[in-house]
This record gives structure tokens, sequence and C-alpha cells, in this order.
């Protein structure tokens, strides 16, 4: 006849139990309680006809026969584990196409993805980016990320944050000088951004107009045609940026820039999730969605709460 083993959770609690020396412990581990698991150990000693463990006065302790089991179940359940490891990272992998900006790849996106993949292990990201903004989802992308007024012809548009800007620089620009003031802003050298025909987020002229600042600006001798060189050159002490909120928290936070005022403008345009007509590959995108609105809520950068600010 064969021989039945006992079931893998009793073995599992075994394992647990024999490791730690402890009901109470082992059952905090499995996410159960310790009559559940004394009751467990009492079932597999009466399977093996063994004792398996001596109660003690501070908890319990293994038998010789109780040693010797735990030896090769846990040689048994490494065997498992790694199994079911590999197993899984054979498994073809789902890969979600998303299509945004540098900056809001550079600055916001990446450095929250790895808890996006914490969350879903099986779903890879792959990043389209542009220095244009994407004003209809490509047949080849799941799911888009655009800075806007999030006006779309098919499909839907969700606002995640509005566009809200200040100056920043590097501390060490500011080094040996007086703190600097919404007047004394003109002074100092200004890095651009080159725009074309129809551009929608905030330059120079459009800041100092809504600051009220009369003085002309005075810019530095470098423009870049996309913001993440800006705000790179930036860090590096060369002039000031336009700061957007969201992009540059974590630079702020790092103490690597600094905003020279408090003085900040909020546009009616921002940046917005626009999921396509299509229902192709509908479940990625939600949980894309879902975990970009949950990003959003945890950090308080939801619309609501960029107005309340």
């Amino acid at each position: 006849m064969p021989i039945i083993n006992p079931p893998l959770d009793l073995l599992r609690a075994f394992e647990a139990c024999g490791r730690l020396l402890s009901f109470t412990a082992a059952a905090d581990e499995l996410g159960t309680t310790q009559p559940a698991v004394s009751q467990q150990m009492k079932r597999l000693e009466m399977e093996l006809a063994t004792r398996l463990f001596d109660r003690v006065y501070r908890g319990i302790e293994l038998t010789m026969q109780g040693q010797l089991l735990l030896a090769h179940v846990q040689r048994g359940l490494e065997f498992l584990d790694t199994g079911v490891r590999l197993v899984r990272a054979q498994t073809p992998s789902d890969v979600l196409q998303v299509a945004t900006d540098f900056a809001f790849a550079a600055y916001w996106l990446m450095p929250r993805l790895a808890r996006f993949h914490q969350l879903h292990p099986q779903v890879d990201v792959s990043l389209i980016t542009s220095n244009r903004s994407i004003g209809e989802v490509p047949a080849d992308v799941d799911v888009a990320i655009t800075f806007g007024d999030g006006l779309v012809k098919h499909g839907e548009s969700h606002l995640l944050f509005y566009e809200e800007v200040f100056p920043v620089c590097s501390p060490e620009l500011l080094a040996g000088r007086p703190p600097p003031t919404r007047n004394t802003l003109a002074s100092l050298p200004l890095l651009q951004l080159r725009t074309g025909p129809g551009h929608r987020w905030f330059d120079w002229s459009g800041l100092f107009q809504s600051l009220g600042i009369s003085q002309p600006p005075t810019f530095a001798p470098l423009t870049f045609d996309n913001y993440t060189l800006l705000i790179q050159a930036a860090l590096a002490g060369q002039g000031v940026a336009i700061g957007w909120r969201h992009l540059v928290d974590d630079l702020l936070d790092q103490g690597v820039l600094c905003r020279l005022t408090d003085d900040r403008v909020v546009s009616r345009y921002g940046y917005h999730l626009i999921l396509p007509g299509r229902k192709r590959r509908a479940r990625l995108v939600q949980a894309f969605a879902s975990w970009l609105q949950a990003e959003l809520a945890e950090g308080n950068q939801s619309p609501a709460a960029a107005l309340r600010k």
C-alpha cells in the first residue's frame, strides 16, 4: 500500500513551530490562532504515531523524532518553494504600454513604479516617452498620461493634478546673495524651455505676468527642448527653472532644489490620465489607473487637494 503523508498545511505549521519553538509565535506567523496550531500538532503526532514536542515550563522543545522530521520537512519545503518560484519566473508577463512625456516619466512615474510592480508582479510597464503632448492614444498604447485640458475625442480623461508652478534653483546659486524676492527674480539667470506654437504650459513671460512682475526677465544663455534637461541644469546651479509641483517635490524634499519665494501660480491645465475607448486589456488598464489614483491620494496630490492648497 502507498504511504499517505500528512497534509502540506500540517507540515508547514510543524516547520514554523519547530523553528520558532512556540505555538503562539507560529500562529502569528501563519495568521491563525494558538489553539488552532496546537490542535494541528496534536493531529500530526496522531497521524505519525509519535511525540514530536515536549511541553516544558517555558514553551515547547523538539523530541529526537521531532528534530529528525524538522530537518527533512525544511529541506522539502525549500525544494517545493524553489520549484514554485521557478515556474512563476517562467510565466509570461503582461506588458502594459504607457505613453507620457519625459518629465512626468522621469520625475513622477519612475520613482513610484517599483510599488506598482510589488502589487502586480506579473505586469511589466513599457514606457513610451516623447516631448510632445499626446492628443489621442495610439493604437499600440494601452494608456496615456498627458498634459493639457483633458479634452479627448475618444476614450476617458481623468485629471491627475493641475499645473502648479514656482521658481526653483540649486541652493548653491543663492550662496552669497541676499534672500531672493519677487522683485529680484528678474535679475537672476532664468533657464528657458523651448516652446512651439500653441504650447499651454507656463513660460517665464506668463509667470511674470501672473506674479505681477513688470521687469523684463534676464535669461541664462541656455535653452532646452525638454524639461528633464532643464531641471538638470538647475541642479547644476546654472540658473533658475520653473518648477512644477509634483514633478520637483522629491528634489525639494532632498534639498537639492529650493524655492526662491512662496509665490505659486495654478492654471486650468494639468496632467490627465487618458484611457482608450477600446476595451482591449481592460483589466490591466484598470489596475494601473487604480494604482495611480491611490498614489495620488496617499501623497495628497488629488485634484481636490491641489485646489484646497
